[in-house]
């Protein structure tokens, strides 16, 4: 399976499930159980890794934020948390968001609340910071403009999107397990790791400019752009 993939230097998950790779959570999402287990799996990675990512910048100007595919809540728990004066909306599929509000996120945390829709497809609201944590990782450079790219008209002037990234080493000589996440891109979706300069160059077509990068030094890194 892993031959085809080099050997034809693109996926081969429509070949492996019977599902195009242009809808790569086809899988995870075809029962509310495979789909409780994906979430579940992210908010761990959340709970350990998510203060390292939000607490990269001082993020405390921004009050209103959406976390764009938040899935499960975890990451908009450590945000709420850390900076209590801010409001997190997650932005998520209307299923991802039933099951969400059923196991993950209880009613008494009034901080955080949810949107229905593809952002994709459907508008995205107004909101001084986005955030993108894992997500453009999924796709390729053209479907990442174009999210950006609505991100970016969304965005209210001074606001900025925070992307949530695992970095290449500038010539992508690692770190190792970056190359193994990309690995797993080339496998199961249409998309890779990058770059600090590759994440910005996409910021900077979609508009986004004065961009910061962090290395945390763990898993996951922070870039930000501004409006």
């Amino acid at each position: 399976f892993l031959n085809c993939c080099f050997r034809e230097g693109r996926n081969q998950y429509g070949r492996a499930f019977g599902i195009s790779s242009k809808d790569p959570f086809g899988a995870m999402y075809r029962s509310d159980e495979e789909m409780l287990k994906f979430m579940a799996g992210q908010n761990s990675v959340w709970n350990i890794c998510g203060r390292d990512v939000l607490a990269a910048f001082d993020l405390s100007p921004f009050t209103q934020i959406y976390d764009l595919g938040g899935g499960g809540g975890a990451l908009a728990r450590e945000c709420v948390s850390l900076y209590p004066n801010s409001t997190v909306t997650i932005y998520d599929l209307p299923k991802v968001v039933r099951v969400a509000k059923e196991r993950f996120v209880f009613p008494e945390e009034r901080q955080i609340a949810f949107h229905e829709g593809d952002f994709f497809i459907d508008s995205i609201p107004e909101a001084e910071l986005y955030i993108l944590s894992k997500i453009l990782h999924d796709w390729d450079d053209d479907k990442c403009k174009q999210l950006l790219a609505k991100v970016y008209k969304a965005c209210k002037p001074g606001g900025g999107v925070l992307l949530v990234e695992s970095l290449l080493n500038e010539d992508k000589s690692g770190p190792v397990a970056t190359q193994l996440y990309s690995m797993n891109m080339l496998v199961q979706t249409e998309g890779k790791e990058r770059t600090a300069a590759e994440y910005s160059k996409l910021l900077e077509a979609a508009g986004f400019g004065v961009i910061q990068v962090k290395r945390t030094g763990k898993l996951y890194d922070a870039v930000l752009g501004s409006k």
